[in-house]
């Protein structure tokens, strides 16, 4: 019996002690580079607005963010990676709607589960796609290029960032809704996708407007709508695609950051102040207005719910345009 209680008196006496050591290490954290998987490849809109933002949220953690592309599978192999990755805060996932609603519903076999395998750090801005064409197609509004299109069924080709992207999908309902026949290209990546596009091997695309706006504004390819509701303040002059003839359109993207589930409060709540603090600056909000996003950076628990949402809303236009990846 003696031997018994002096086991329970050394296990109650080290149990503050561990509980001690934990709080003391999420205290320290981060003591080292954090590494933040984008799951796209280089030079896309995602890249270039992770790459624009967390400058930013780097200096307000006190510690270099490496980017680590990971591209695949419309963004699986990166977000597999970080749902498999130790739950310290020190690999994280920029997550979009891609990653976290669209493919739900677009892969029979997902090899996470976006929902029980993260813990959702911050949202970190909205982002609107853009109608863009090759400048030397005959068309200058999107009831131009409907008319064109009907003119010419099965010859005007729409590029993606590929199969399940905002880009692809966001296509695909324009066909639908637009009632045109227009061919699918998908490419690895918005990059390689708008390359294409300035050089004439597709004719048009609807992308985020961190990857095209910049490209329209140069004259390398040709701007005609916003895919949002109503018109983006960062570019006034452009009408929306459903004021331009295709009512009702509407198509927008997000992004975030999330941690491999089982992340400590502690840590979530350290990162999510250095991306408030990030996207309160001045002058990376400009930033991010001239490239077609906008800041709506908030709490873990506001992120968590705009997933659910946008999960249900990105389940119906994947239904309706019939796109399934196996």
């Amino acid at each position: 019996m003696d031997l018994e209680r002096r086991r329970l008196l050394a296990t109650a006496v080290l149990l503050p002690v561990a509980s001690t050591a934990r709080a003391a290490h999420h205290e320290d954290y981060p003591d080292k580079p954090v590494r933040l998987v984008v799951p796209f490849p280089p030079g896309g809109g995602a890249d270039n607005l992770a790459r624009a933002i967390m400058p930013k949220v780097s200096h307000a953690l006190g510690r270099p963010i490496i980017i680590d592309n990971k591209p695949g599978a419309g963004g699986n192999v990166g977000a597999e990676l970080v749902a498999g990755s130790p739950p310290d805060g020190y690999t994280l996932l920029y997550g979009t709607n891609g990653t976290h609603s669209i493919n739900q519903a677009l892969y029979q076999h997902l090899r996470f589960d976006p929902i029980k395998d993260f813990a959702p750090v911050s949202r970190m801005t909205e982002i609107a796609a853009m109608l863009v064409v090759n400048p030397q197609l005959p068309v200058l509004t999107t009831t131009q290029l409907i008319r064109y299109a009907k003119a010419n069924p099965g010859k005007v080709n729409f590029a993606s960032a590929g199969n399940g992207t905002t880009s692809h999908l966001s296509g695909e309902l324009f066909k639908t809704m637009a009632g045109i026949d227009i061919v699918h290209i998908p490419y690895r990546g918005g990059g390689a996708a708008v390359a294409d596009l300035i050089s004439g091997q597709v004719q048009m695309m609807i992308d985020v407007m961190p990857n095209v706006y910049p490209l329209s504004r140069d004259g390398r390819i040709r701007g005609i709508a916003v895919s949002t509701a109503v018109r983006f303040p960062g570019a006034p002059e452009l009408p929306t695609i459903a004021e331009s003839g295709v009512a009702g359109f509407e198509s927008s993207a997000w992004d975030g950051v999330l941690a491999p589930a089982g992340t400590p409060e502690a840590i979530v709540g350290k990162l999510n102040a250095a991306i408030r603090t990030a996207l309160a600056d001045p002058e990376l909000v400009e930033t991010l207005k001239s490239r077609g996003a906008r800041p709506v950076a908030g709490t873990p628990q506001d992120f968590a719910q705009h997933i659910v949402e946008s999960t249900k809303k990105w389940a119906v236009v994947v239904k309706a345009s019939g796109a399934r990846i196996d």
